[in-house]
């Protein structure tokens, strides 16, 4: 179950980056086939591999296992941003989030 939850993650974000298995596999210093060995659940990466991975992918390990998180950056930069409001302006976003969830 985990390998195929690591593997379907690391597609997806890769994806979402816009860069191919081979293309990221040479930037990390690796073989041309290794992130699809990985992607395919052939193998797992070393640790050390896992975080050139993440540092290439611009996302946490936390985030990276984060599995429904989509948008891992987007996530990241609401959050920052959210630490900047003022407490009536919290409670606006709060009263927003929970209509646009509301009409799902």
């Amino acid at each position: 179950m985990y390998e195929k939850n690591f593997a379907m993650r690391l597609t997806q974000l890769r994806m979402q980056k816009g860069v191919s298995a081979r293309d990221m596999s040479l930037s990390l210093g690796q073989s041309a086939g290794y992130i699809n060995t990985i992607e395919s659940g052939k193998s797992f990466p070393s640790m050390t591999a896992f975080f050139y991975i993440c540092e290439y992918l611009h996302v946490t390990p936390m985030e990276f296992f984060d599995f429904p998180a989509e948008n891992p950056w987007q996530m990241k930069e609401l959050g920052e941003k959210i630490k900047l409001l003022s407490p009536q302006q919290l409670d606006a976003m709060l009263t927003l989030v929970n209509g646009l969830i509301a009409r799902k």
